[in-house]
């Protein structure tokens, strides 16, 4: 039987997008893992703040180094930063006021307390 609706489809759409558009998901959302993060400053004070990295990066050594470039931005060099300073805590969503320093950065810092 001829169905003249799957030709006018076929037309509209190549078989190739058809078949991609049908495995997309939906929510294409993506999640940051937050990093934890509490470290003595040179004035013996404690920097609070938080690491947001894309859910997928769970490298302690990349978040770690996110953290010594955020601690030189600050002039807080040299600082400890290890996994006892530092801790995956959870995974939420991206929100838009961060995604520009992830996708140039690779991470967005939250200033919690003690990062003046």
């Amino acid at each position: 039987m001829f169905k003249p609706w799957l030709l006018i489809l076929s037309v509209a759409l190549p078989l190739g997008a058809m078949a991609q558009h049908a495995i997309e998901p939906k929510n294409t959302t993506m999640q940051v893992a937050v990093w934890d993060t509490y470290v003595e400053k040179k004035d013996g004070t404690v920097m609070h703040f938080d690491i947001l990295a894309p859910s997928h990066l769970r490298d302690t050594t990349v978040i770690h180094a996110f953290g010594r470039e955020y601690l030189r931005s600050k002039g807080q060099e040299g600082r400890t930063l290890t996994a006892k300073e530092c801790r995956f805590c959870h995974v939420e969503a991206l929100r838009p006021q961060w995604e520009t320093s992830i996708k140039e950065k690779g991470y967005f810092i939250i200033e919690m307390e003690g990062c003046e």
